[in-house]
């Protein structure tokens, strides 16, 4: 029992670790590739080609005077960065990034828990991140703020429910809600998820991008309407919590999307971390590519395709998998 306690404490470290440095490094990604496709150079000064822009970053959040104002709600003003951040990293923890692998004699998962519900641990905990904005945009006694944390509020109801129905089509067609057994499944491309559920990926994407606040679909931040939305009486590290979280809300989307829709870590020739971590990257290059390439969307038209779309689709697309699986 200590033996597993242990292990499984180094492999924590080991993932939020990797995670960390991953969503440090994605803004430099981020912003190398919308600088190229803008006909730009991006980050080119801290260290070669930029590399070390992010822990410029870093340093100069850290540094930087840490402003409340001072109206705010003061404890939840400062408690609100770490609910927006905290959630968006636990679930990984249920991600199987890897095969078995043998160290020092003793096979060793490449998954921090295999929870047997462990897609529903990664709803039931990424939806609890919205209330870290909500709290920010209400404690900061901003309108601004305020109107960015409801929206955040009225886009995650109406797009989480989209995002749980359009995974139902896998669930249905795997018999598991195990994301270990689901990735066993895909032992080929022919067996992949994407091809046996399009509808639902396609709604799943869609759906994944709004939760994540993301450019077409980054309302609550909206600085054409709302300066910067939730965060905007923010400062120093706690507004760097939020982007951190944004990132790694990113990560663990273009995981669960690898995992359930891309045969997660399988794949021939390379070692399956390899496979896994190539397969998150080009979700995240798709990501940065939307946002280069489209302009934000109206929030009345947002939650018309959230509710008169997205929800009548993905209901649809389970009644033909569930009828199709029956035969």
């Amino acid at each position: 029992m200590l033996e597993f306690a242990v292990i499984t404490a180094i492999k924590s470290l080991v993932v939020i670790t990797v995670l960390l440095m991953a969503c440090a490094w994605s803004t430099y990604l981020e912003r190398k590739l919308v600088a190229f496709f803008q006909t730009r150079i991006g980050p080119a000064v801290a260290g070669p080609y930029g590399l070390l822009q992010p822990i410029a970053d870093m340093f100069k959040l850290l540094f930087k005077e840490d402003i409340v104002p001072g109206q705010a709600h003061k404890t939840i003003y400062l408690l609100a960065p770490l609910l927006a951040f905290i959630p968006a990293v636990i679930p990984i923890a249920v991600v199987p990034f890897g095969d078995t692998i043998t160290l020092f004699g003793r096979e060793i998962d490449l998954v921090i828990s295999d929870f047997n519900l462990g897609i529903l641990l990664v709803f039931a905990i990424t939806s609890l991140g919205v209330y870290g904005l909500m709290m920010a945009g209400w404690a900061s006694n901003s309108k601004y703020s305020l109107l960015g944390g409801l929206r955040s509020a009225a886009q995650m109801i109406s797009y989480e429910i989209g995002l749980g129905l359009s995974v139902i089509g896998v669930l249905l067609l795997g018999g598991t809600v195990s994301l270990v057994e689901i990735v066993e499944q895909q032992d080929s491309i022919l067996n992949w998820f994407v091809i046996r559920q399009p509808v639902g990926f396609l709604l799943y994407i869609v759906c994944a991008i709004a939760e994540t606040n993301r450019i077409p679909f980054d309302l609550p931040e909206a600085e054409a309407e709302l300066v910067a939305g939730y965060h905007t009486e923010y400062s120093s590290m706690r507004f760097g919590l939020f982007f951190v979280g944004e990132y790694a809300n990113m990560l663990t989307v273009s995981a669960i999307a690898t995992t359930l829709f891309f045969g997660g870590w399988q794949g021939p020739f390379l070692p399956p971390i390899v496979w896994f971590c190539i397969k998150v990257f080009a979700f995240m290059f798709f990501y940065i590519w939307l946002r280069a390439s489209l302009p934000r969307l109206r929030y009345d038209q947002l939650m018309k395709f959230g509710w008169y779309v997205i929800i009548p689709l993905a209901l649809a697309n389970i009644l033909v998998t569930a009828a199709i699986a029956l035969l």
